[in-house]
């Protein structure tokens, strides 16, 4: 029966096996039998199991360290920070294997909601189950062998069921699954998006080469085939080739944004491409289109476009932000507050709940960013968060695609090298962590490659394609994270607790689990007492914790209102003064107005004593010359004298009369 029950267990996938796991031993919040369950481990592996719970469900430990006389959170705080960087699926994996260690028939009394996933496996797989012995128990291991041309291609460990055709079932790894069909030419800063289970790849740049050729990976065949695209006929696109554009999935019609050309427009072009009709065209907007540039971000929020950021064709490196509204098909310039990231391009976007623009990363042409930056969409304005977790290395040409909350960030490199870190930050909390990572020069540790996401068998899939890092790649290559998903099946959604769909309340995550634990002291060790211990001295512990507490809390509370009512104080002095200060002011105001009045009679007094002076000016220069003229008449008439008088003596002695006599004569 034991060996019954282990092959049960072993043949759900993670993470439905550990939230299977999880939800037996009640870290849900379920009505199971709790206490008596946990009545049956020791208080280490009691402690460990919540540790790796938490691990598993949030991530590293990055919640400040409570107060030591906070028993039971400063124990379990202690436990989880033990666990450092280990992965969650790392964490799954050991949650479950202890519990098997502990209770090997675990299974068989869980609750019967469990229900095993249906294994499709196609006819293009070589399969085969070998017993593998662990803990003295024989369990099934699923090794699946996928083929092409009659080479093998990976194995699986045992963990894994393996679902159709080329599809991956090991969490947290990168496997190159095995594709058919007319592959692309190998490329890089190429265009990508996915439209019902269909990748495809536009343009790009191969040795310095511009293509505008497009194809189309079908994810369910794993099958490349090449789009033969026509003009449309109305408003036909002339397809330049480019690189560095960015590809937009909007309804059934892709959307090629930007992009370096050869011989690039003033301004931005924004071509469609008709899925059903496979007809190029060009979009006919309205206002005023950016500068035309590769290397942007552009982000599909609602029915607006928001470009932020790259390079113009005379290399210079841009942080204007752009607005597209889909439905006006206008254009529009956006002047955000707050201070934006500076100017750079290759960097990656995304938005979190249709309201925050997050930009990270990006280079320069001197060096590359890890920054972080956040842009609220309602306010228009620009913040620089604190970040948290592993912060990623500085790079530049990277991809990142989200699911649900969590941003996946691949590749890029920092014009040194490739990054081989696939990291994820979680866009609630801006906690980093790394996802995995790869080994020597393989194309996910690229510059310029692709990632987007779609869903198989219910779960998320990231898929990357192509990229540069030393040669031009072509590869597919393919992640299924372990991170919750919004498209994981009804199983998983039903048995996750709510401390992992509330990031922000991590820190009150598996709260039920208080009443299962409190902690002791012997030496310099705190344990986790369970509930076979002694309910009268837990209890009383637990009432003196909360007194303790409250004096605390009451005593805060004392202090900041006697900080309150010497605020109030403060500010009834200083309104007072306010009112005297403003009394003054106005009499001075007062002052001021009536200077002024004076001083303007003044200057009216100023002017027309002017006026006099130039008017007296006048009548001296008149009458010095009155003067001149009576002078020079009082001479004239003088002179005229003394002829008359000089004239008479001569007339007398010559005999003749004076004229006065002659008129008497006569």
């Amino acid at each position: 029966m034991t060996m019954a029950m282990a092959r049960a267990s072993s043949g759900l996938q993670y993470p439905e096996r550990f939230y299977a796991a999880a939800s037996y031993v009640g870290f849900d919040g379920s009505t199971s039998p709790t206490k008596t369950l946990t009545s049956k481990f020791a208080k280490s592996t009691a402690l460990l199991l919540y540790s790796l719970y938490q691990q598993a469900s949030v991530g590293p430990c990055n919640i400040p360290e409570p107060s030591t006389w906070k028993i039971v959170e400063h124990s379990k705080w202690a436990s989880w920070n033990q666990l450092g960087n280990m992965s969650s699926t790392e964490a799954m994996r050991l949650f479950v294997k202890i519990l098997e260690e502990e209770d090997p028939g675990w299974y068989s009394r869980a609750s019967n909601s469990v229900v095993e996933p249906v294994i499709d496996v196609q006819m293009n797989h070589n399969s085969k189950v070998e017993p593998v012995i662990e803990n003295g128990n024989s369990y099934p291991e699923t090794k699946t062998i996928s083929t092409q041309n009659g080479s093998e291609v990976g194995t699986q460990d045992k963990d894994i069921v393996v679902e159709g055709y080329g599809s991956v079932g090991v969490y947290d790894q990168w496997i190159a699954p095995p594709v058919s069909g007319q592959c692309p030419k190998a490329r890089y800063e190429h265009g990508a998006a996915v439209v019902q289970d269909k990748l495809y790849i536009y343009g790009g740049n191969h040795n310095g080469r511009y293509l505008n050729d497009l194809h189309v990976l079908d994810l369910r065949s794993w099958t490349w085939s090449k789009i033969e695209t026509k003009t449309g006929v109305e408003s036909p696109a002339t397809l330049i080739p480019c690189a560095g554009h960015s590809l937009i999935a909007w309804g059934n019609k892709l959307l090629s944004v930007a992009g370096h050309a050869k011989d690039p427009s003033e301004s931005i072009q924004v071509k469609v491409f008709d899925l059903q009709m496979a007809t190029w065209s060009t979009l006919k907007t309205f206002g005023k289109a950016p500068v035309s540039r590769g290397g942007q971000s552009v982000t599909l929020v609602g029915s607006t476009l928001v470009i932020f950021g790259g390079q113009d064709a005379k290399r210079t490196l841009l942080n204007d932000l752009h607005i597209l509204d889909l439905e006006t098909m206008t254009w529009d310039e956006i002047d955000a507050v707050g201070v934006p990231p500076s100017p750079r391009s290759d960097h990656t976007a995304a938005v979190h709940v249709e309201r925050y623009l997050l930009i990270f990363g990006g280079g320069s042409h001197a060096t590359c960013y890890n920054d972080l930056h956040v842009l609220d969409l309602q306010t228009m304005e620009w913040s620089r968060p604190t970040q948290l977790g592993e912060i990623p290395t500085p790079r530049a040409g990277h991809a990142g695609v989200t699911v649900g909350e969590n941003w996946f960030i691949v590749g890029g490199g920092d014009n040194k090298s490739g990054v081989s870190e696939t990291v994820v930050l979680n866009m609630s909390t801006l906690a980093w962590s790394v996802v995995t990572s790869v080994q020597g020069r393989v194309p996910v540790a690229s510059e310029g490659l692709s990632l987007v996401v779609s869903s198989y068998g219910g779960e998320d899939v990231l898929v990357s394609f192509g990229g540069y890092n030393g040669r031009y790649n072509n590869e597919v290559y393919v992640l299924k994270p372990s991170h919750k998903s919004t498209l994981q099946s009804k199983i998983i959604e039903n048995s996750i607790p709510d401390s992992v769909s509330a990031i922000p309340n991590a820190t009150n995550a598996t709260r039920d689990v208080e009443s299962e634990f409190e902690a002791g002291h012997e030496g310099k060790n705190w344990e986790v007492v369970l509930d076979n211990a002694d309910p009268a001295k837990s209890k009383g512990d637990l009432i003196s914790v909360l007194k303790a507490e409250k004096e605390e809390l009451e005593s805060s509370l004392n202090k900041e209102k006697q900080h309150a009512v010497q605020l109030k104080q403060e500010l009834a002095e200083a309104e007072s003064r306010n009112s005297d200060l403003y009394k003054e002011l106005q009499s001075v105001r007062g002052q001021l107005a009536s200077e002024q009045s004076r001083c303007f009679k003044l200057e009216v007094e100023v002017a027309e004593l002017g006026q006099k002076l130039q008017t007296i000016g006048t009548l001296q220069k008149e009458l010095e010359l009155l003067q001149r003229q009576k002078a020079a008449s009082e001479q004239a008439a003088l002179n005229a004298k003394q002829r008359q008088s000089s004239g008479g003596v001569w007339g007398w002695l010559a005999g003749s009369p004076p004229p006065s006599q002659k008129a008497d004569d006569e």
